[in-house]
């Protein structure tokens, strides 16, 4: 798995993951692990499943609506695979349940409509500084220089920084390296590129600061990736 700028919530109604490790960090990594919150990245992470049926219904989230959805800091969740239940209780094991119990996939994914409903209805609203600032980012897909960023908001750059983490669970200067990075991403898997096009397009300052984020990102160089890729469904499946 690779950053993606979203928060991945996994609902896994079979076989669990054997395993998911954060490579870079310490630690040998979850065990066994069925339903799955993965919060915001900026480092690879292996995934590992034993075989047999895998059967899951996966959402990708902003990092702000899964603020709302989720009712924690998410820097509480930077780069860390846990445990649904861990972090919305019970329901999330009757949710699982109901959904591997229901008659066919609509029935399903009325079940899913209705907790997240029910969920962003009680969550927290994230501050409309945080939110534009995000919005400035993604639609910039990272470009933005964050000192512009603070003079939108009317912040200080370290109220920023602090309000921002709290509530995307990066600071702004990593979430936009995570977006540029997914923006370059999307051009490598759309076709036959030129990498130094790639890097002046997406906002590295060469070639060179290309591979180097690659590596640092998804411990692969563009190259290598663009052939070890395939699209699937909008997501890049190694």
């Amino acid at each position: 798995m690779v950053p993606t700028g979203h928060v991945i919530l996994t609902l896994s109604l079979a076989e669990p993951f054997s395993q998911i490790r954060r490579l870079g960090m310490p630690g040998a990594g979850t065990g066994r692990i069925g339903s799955v919150v993965v919060g915001m990245e900026d480092r690879p992470a292996w995934c590992a499943h034993a075989g047999g049926r895998q059967e899951v219904i996966r959402l990708e989230f902003t990092p702000l609506g899964a603020y709302r959805l989720l009712a924690l800091p998410m820097r509480e969740l930077t780069n860390l695979a846990v445990e649904l239940d861990d972090v919305l209780g019970a329901e999330a094991g009757v949710l699982v349940e109901r959904l591997a119990a229901a008659r066919g996939w609509a029935a399903r994914f009325d079940l899913v409509d209705a907790m997240l409903l029910a969920r962003l209805g009680r969550g927290p609203e994230p501050a409309p500084e945080v939110e534009h600032a995000w919005c400035l980012l993604s639609d910039s897909a990272g470009t933005v220089p964050i000192a512009r960023l603070a003079d939108e908001v009317g912040w200080s750059p370290s109220y920023l920084v602090r309000r921002f983490t709290e509530q995307v669970g990066l600071t702004p200067k990593t979430s936009a390296r995570v977006l540029r990075f997914r923006r370059a991403t999307q051009l490598l898997a759309s076709g036959p590129v030129d990498l130094a096009e790639i890097a002046a397009s997406c906002g590295f300052y060469d070639q060179a600061h290309l591979t180097r984020e690659f590596r640092a990102l998804a411990g692969l160089t563009p190259g290598r990736m663009a052939t070890a890729t395939r699209p699937a469904d909008e997501a890049l499946a190694l």
